[in-house]
């Protein structure tokens, strides 16, 4: 078997602020509005009625590259030796291997994917083994996610919750302008899109004159936020760096935190979320890499005051993702945009954000999923919750034909998407999708 010749690959290193490639054609055509072009290249795991095994695969147009059928055409010097890593049901093995191996395998697909590579294109047989329409897939969660955790990011968030709860001048907490807060959240409830999730019932005391009561949540919400997985861990009692915090940063996926506003009213003091959270959490199935995501690189925040050492870094590592959230009720015919978003209005990069998480020697795995908290602009359209959006229920939101919602009701169907945009072509996340059943 001839070798492939990887270093003809499109080159990686871009300029922050860049949001344009030389232009890629492959073999495998693309609509300009496809979330999956030839600059994405996103992982997944998928299976199919014949194969019910769980296999990794690469989005591109309306196909699924099985990386499973194609491993030994991984030739490069960290890859040859770990071809094996493309036959497991999971990505965790393939994330624990590192940016150099991450960089190596892109560069292969793109070639083996580009339109003047024979392997691939002119082996009919071949392609027809590698190759699963999308269509004829289902898709489950890309990694086996040993912890999960949520931060809370998003300065016009927090100010908004702040100022519903605690007047405009106490917004913001103390601390939250000098480190990213967070907390540890569920990963037994992460479920991949196309999950129902079940209305959860708990404690509320919505008359505060009175005892609490138990019932089914009448304040059920959603969270528009992004999340990364984490690639190679560190040893406990090792902090990572933020200067090296990227090399263990695998890629992003969208997510919806769903909330039960009233449980959670009632719960969080003095620790914080429980019940009103880890009943479910969603994440899209394409893990989009972080290299496909760099020519969307945007300078980072400005933040005063400026924070200690450990979390100050001059690089670009935040990314023009735009942001959508729709609303289809059980008798719409069409869902209605409830708000419009961006992952830059965020206030803390994610390479901040694990070096905060790991700076006590907290070890993180591969695996790990690190979500980036509700993420809100300055615009009333770009708030990511129903909760600011309703702004604590004293308003309506408008979903469409007809409707309006305060927080969600039984059959609602809720879906985010998101992309990065190019000349002529997407870098997108697919779709984050729940529909709210009943409560047992």
């Amino acid at each position: 078997m001839r070798r492939l010749k990887v270093r003809a690959a499109v080159p990686l290193g871009l300029e922050p602020g860049t949001c344009c490639l030389v232009r890629m054609e492959s073999f495998i055509k693309t609509q300009p509005e496809s979330d999956f072009s030839f600059h994405n290249l996103p992982y997944g795991v998928f299976s199919t009625p014949e194969t019910m095994k769980h296999r990794i695969g690469v989005a591109i147009g309306d196909q699924i590259l099985d990386l499973s059928v194609i491993k030994n055409l991984f030739q490069g010097p960290l890859m040859s030796k770990n071809q094996h890593v493309f036959d497991e049901p999971t990505l965790n093995a393939f994330m624990a291997l590192g940016s150099e191996a991450w960089k190596e395998v892109r560069r292969t697909l793109q070639v083996l994917l580009s339109a003047n590579e024979s392997t691939l294109r002119d082996d009919i047989s071949l392609r027809s083994r590698a190759f699963v329409h999308q269509s004829a897939a289902t898709m489950h969660l890309p990694a086996e996610i040993g912890d999960y955790t949520d931060f809370y990011s998003s300065r016009d968030h927090a100010t908004n919750v702040g100022t519903m709860f605690r007047g405009k001048e106490n917004a913001l907490m103390p601390n939250w302008l000098s480190l990213p807060v967070g907390y540890h959240g569920r990963a037994s409830s992460v479920v991949v899109s196309g999950t129902p999730i079940r209305r959860p019932s708990g404690q509320m005391r919505p008359d505060q004159t009175k005892p609490p009561v138990f019932g089914a949540s009448k304040q059920l919400d959603i969270e528009l936020e992004m999340a990364f997985f984490v690639g190679p861990g560190n040893t406990l009692g090792e902090p990572i760096p933020i200067e090296k915090a990227h090399e263990h940063i695998f890629g992003m996926v969208l997510m919806n935190d769903w909330s039960a506003r009233d449980i959670q009213a009632w719960e969080y003091v003095p620790l914080g979320p429980f019940l009103g959270k880890n009943f479910g959490t969603t994440i899209s199935p394409w893990v989009v890499p972080m290299e496909a995501l760099l020519p969307f690189v945007e300078p980072n925040p400005i933040q005063e005051p400026k924070p200690l050492p450990y979390l100050q870094h001059n690089d670009a590592y935040t990314f023009n993702i735009n942001l959508f959230v729709t609303l289809k009720g059980q008798d719409m015919t069409e869902a209605g945009t409830i708000c419009k978003s961006n992952f830059k209005y965020l206030y803390w990069t994610m390479k901040q954000q694990l070096a905060h998480h790991t700076i006590n020697g907290c070890n993180v795995r591969p695996g790990d999923l690190l979500a980036s908290g509700t993420i809100s602009g300055p615009d009333p359209e770009s708030f990511g919750s129903m909760l600011e959006l309703s702004w604590r229920g004293s308003k309506s939101i408008d979903v469409g034909a007809g409707q309006s919602r305060t927080f969600l009701k039984d059959g609602d169907e809720v879906t985010i998407t998101g992309y990065c945009e190019g000349a002529g072509y997407r870098v997108g996340f697919g779709s984050c999708v729940g529909t709210i059943v009943p409560v047992l």
